[in-house]
């Protein structure tokens, strides 16, 4: 059984002005609904909506055969050609949300998504207190982070507190804690050609900081965003198997494993578009910086016009425009390859666009 809790902030404040039960297995539901009075509905400034799930499992996939023996509750992306006309079905055979210690989804067992004093966020947020100036913006969020030393290590399944600035606690013997084991079971057919199965496993993993924000853009009519995923994991893992699982190749291993993504910002938002083709495009476009000549020849604000010297220190200096890859040790089978690192990565340029492979 999992339940949902569903509240709408007052003032900053976690009041619970509405609750929803959610009873997901069998698919029913039970939601009651308090009126309020107007004095308290006059308290209520519109914060948005804070979502927490409590003991909360899914699994997707082949744990149940249908009558002439096929797999029948599994999830599957066809309608594509490959570049010589045969069909390519991309089938996901399994996919699960657990708690911790599930052995690579073998074990499923409940998880929190989002605390109480920390929920997952619906909102709509003025632009004007996150740099975008003039806009109301949409935004889908996760746990935010605390201040260092309040929180709790993002990458040890065993913290406590006061160690780190992630939210979502690991689980304990007293609560099952916020962090997620996730996976993914998938295989691609070209054809008759079935590839092998391709397994993706994150273990306890925390995914506190991230959001999706969007909003309008009134000189190219398109809706833009910004998007940040933090992926916080002690292992994450890769390998293959055959399809019938008696099989499976060498396990890539990622220890330690830590992911701050972010595509887009206030200053080179990320454009969602559809061209005349019905093809999706996704474009961080190139920046739009202030005049030329306006900087010193000494580089110093002191000699430069302040708004572009401004402009240009925001641009480069600002860590939330950056990503970063971190992997305590990257191994393959037996084999170790050490640590690796990406810091401090900015997207200047990015232009993505999916096409009809079809003859």
């Amino acid at each position: 059984m999992a339940k949902a809790m569903i509240f709408f902030p007052s003032s900053g404040m976690p009041s619970l002005a509405c609750v929803l039960l959610v009873v997901l297995l069998p698919f029913t539901a039970q939601a009651e609904l308090q009126g309020l009075a107007e004095e308290e509905m006059a308290e209520i400034d519109g914060a948005g909506i804070g979502l927490v799930l409590e003991n909360f499992k899914f699994s997707h996939g082949t744990d149940a055969p249908n009558a002439a023996g096929e797999q029948a509750r599994i999830f599957r992306i066809a309608g594509i050609k490959s570049t010589d006309g045969r069909d390519v079905d991309i089938t996901v055979n399994h996919l699960y949300i657990s708690g911790s210690n599930s052995d690579y989804g073998q074990n499923l067992g409940p998880v929190n998504l989002g605390r109480l004093i920390n929920p997952w966020r619906i909102d709509v947020v003025d632009g004007d207190g996150i740099g975008i100036p003039g806009k109301a913006v949409l935004e889908l969020a996760t746990s935010s982070k605390v201040a260092a030393g309040q929180g709790f290590d993002c990458l040890d399944p065993a913290a406590g507190a006061g160690s780190g600035t992630c939210a979502s606690r690991p689980a304990t013997a007293e609560y099952i804690g916020e962090r997620a084991d996730i996976g993914m079971q998938m295989n691609v057919a070209v054809g008759d050609d079935r590839s092998a199965n391709i397994n993706i496993h994150a273990r306890s993993a925390v995914i506190d900081g991230s959001y999706l924000r969007l909003w309008g853009d009134n000189d190219r009519r398109q809706m833009v965003g910004q998007f940040k995923l933090n992926l916080y994991s002690p292992e994450l893992s890769i390998n293959a198997c055959a399809q019938d699982g008696s099989s499976c190749g060498s396990r890539i291993l990622m220890s330690n494993f830590a992911l701050e993504l972010a595509i887009g910002n206030q200053l080179q938002p990320v454009f969602f578009d559809v061209d005349g083709t019905g093809n999706f495009v996704l474009e961080v476009a190139a920046i739009n910086p202030p005049a030329p000549g306006t900087i010193g020849p000494d580089g110093r604000r002191e000699s430069s016009d302040t708004q572009a010297y401004d402009f240009y220190e925001s641009y480069y200096t600002n860590p939330e425009f950056r990503s970063n890859l971190r992997i305590g040790n990257f191994s393959v089978s037996d084999r170790d390859f050490g640590s690796a690192r990406i810091q401090g990565m900015l997207i200047q340029h990015l232009h993505i666009k999916t096409r009809d492979l079809a003859p």
